[in-house]
């Protein structure tokens, strides 16, 4: 816990998934969360949660595909608790399809949410944790960068992309901060929601309601790359169910 308790951490995509359960987590291990996404309705429930049970947490309405929001949510942390220990980079969606279908709003919606979303994040807080001398960056990717199928193309991309991201991130950060990537196969949330072609997301949704693992299993990974001491710099994670290939 002691390499936790009292972190400030900001999180994207916080409404729900991975970023519920991570705010959660890292909120009972007794880190300061604020918490980023556009359904306010369920943030403000997640804060009621977790003040609640003894935790601290605010949300601010945050669109990763405009920067200023980003910049609004960084500056929201550091102004309620003087600082900002870890931004992670969560928020993504995943309206896959055959490159035949020609669904390019939906590849750049992909491109604005995954891959412009996270270089957000770096912008937005970058700047201050050089300016304090300590942060950490955490970027959700996902196994579909590492296993490229059909009706994925776009998307494993995106992740891809932010793979490199993060990868000379990394490289460039010094011995002050520290970067990881993190990518989780298939797990039980609500990506299917943002699919937009019917027949792949009823696909979608019984693939993972026969393999899913739970979003906590991602959320204590974070932890676990998190907590480790201020020397220590976790690259790359990956987890999967054990059923997924």
């Amino acid at each position: 816990m002691s390499g936790i308790k009292g972190k400030v951490v900001a999180i994207t995509g916080a409404s729900s998934g991975i970023g519920e359960a991570t705010a959660l987590l890292l909120a009972g291990r007794g880190a300061k969360v604020v918490l980023g996404a556009r359904r306010t309705d369920r943030l403000e429930s997640l804060v009621e949660r977790i003040e609640a049970a003894g935790g601290h947490a605010f949300y601010i309405p945050t669109d990763v595909t405009r920067q200023g929001y980003v910049v609004n949510l960084v500056k929201a942390a550091c102004a309620r608790f003087g600082k900002l220990d870890v931004f992670i980079s969560n928020a993504g969606i995943g309206p896959i399809s055959l490159f035949d279908d020609l669904r390019v709003e939906d590849w750049d919606a992909m491109i604005d949410v995954n891959l412009k979303g996270v270089l957000y994040g770096i912008a937005a807080a970058l700047p201050v944790f050089r300016a304090q001398g300590f942060g950490h960056f955490v970027n959700i990717i996902s196994t579909a960068g590492l296993k490229v199928v059909p009706l994925q193309g776009v998307y494993a991309a995106t992740k891809n992309a932010v793979r490199t991201i993060t990868e000379g991130l990394r490289q460039e950060a010094g011995q002050r901060l520290r970067v990881t990537g993190i990518s989780p196969g298939f797990i039980h949330t609500d990506f299917a929601d943002s699919m937009s072609d019917p027949d792949i997301r009823a696909r979608t949704l019984d693939t993972r309601d026969k393999m899913a693992i739970s979003p906590d299993a991602i959320a204590r990974a974070i932890a676990f790359a998190i907590e480790q001491p201020p020397e220590v710099d976790v690259g790359e994670i990956t987890i999967r169910p054990t059923a997924q290939g």
